[in-house]
């Protein structure tokens, strides 16, 4: 206890009862304690917010707030259910194997009563902008909603997300990457909402699978065609697009909590920051 009460940041949980989602849903909120409302702060969502503990959150937090590195951020951390697999996903389309079920609600559970909620929670404070981040699955799910309701986001983070999401298996004939991988489709098909911007993170030891034999394993040649088709879109690589991969990244907490920092400060980086 005394090591937390150290911290430059105010860590506070609750619970919301969800009535699109049918369950209760843990919430963690991240705040520095030298916010007082007086000044504006971001928005920052995370999809799998069960993670921060074990990704040793906070302390990241007060090393970049102690460079004054970043700019102040209030982080809400969303607990994932036991039905993670149906509550994330893409909204508008289930995936093969109709995973993505109740992604819809989740959405509706994000602007309709997560939102609101916080709202009310923080009343005194000024928002600046409001940003959603994920990991794996949960990336997908923060891509999904960012894309779909682009009014109400500046920035998204992907961390390995799970480009793959796909409408047919690939182990069929008829199988397209083209044509099959859904968040691409949506990308292509979608509006081009200029004020976005997008990071995306990969590890080349996310995972092993290669299934188009070109010696580029799957998730990383995922997340360049979905670079691929957000320039095709509009988009600037070099300024709308960061591209983060990392040579010895694994598809796990540890490797995404060494990328936390990496996105924090390309999304709210304070540029004459101490070393």
């Amino acid at each position: 206890m005394q090591l937390a009460n150290k911290s430059a940041i105010l860590a506070e949980h609750t619970c919301l009862m969800s009535k699109n989602l049918q369950r209760e849903v843990k919430i963690d909120f991240f705040l520095p304690r030298k916010s007082d409302g007086s000044s504006p702060l971001s928005l920052l969502l995370i999809n799998d917010g069960q993670d921060m503990e074990k990704m040793h959150f906070i302390s990241i937090l007060d090393l970049l707030y102690a460079k004054e590195a970043i700019e102040p951020i209030l982080f809400v951390a969303i607990h994932a259910g036991l039905e993670r697999r149906m509550e994330y996903g893409t909204s508008q389309q289930l995936d093969y194997k109709d995973r993505g079920a109740k992604a819809s609600l989740y959405t509706a559970f994000i602007f309709d009563e997560l939102l609101p909620y916080i709202r009310e929670k923080y009343g005194s404070y000024s928002f600046k902008e409001k940003a959603y981040a994920g990991f794996s699955l949960g990336g997908l799910s923060a891509l999904d909603i960012v894309w779909n309701r682009p009014g109400e986001f500046t920035k998204v983070g992907l961390f390995s997300p799970s480009l793959w999401w796909r409408s047919i298996d690939q182990t069929d004939e008829a199988y397209d990457d083209n044509k099959h991988r859904i968040m691409h489709q949506q990308i292509r098909k979608g509006k081009y909402a200029p004020w976005l911007k997008f990071f995306i993170q990969c590890g080349n030891m996310d995972e092993t699978k290669d299934r188009n034999k070109n010696g580029i394993i799957d998730s990383i040649d995922d997340a360049q065609d979905l670079i691929k088709e957000l320039v095709e879109k509009g988009y600037d690589p070099e300024n709308d697009i960061y591209y983060h991969e990392m040579p010895d990244g694994h598809h796990d907490v540890y490797t995404w909590g060494r990328a936390m920092p990496e996105f924090l400060k390309w999304g709210w980086g304070i540029a004459n920051h101490s070393k």
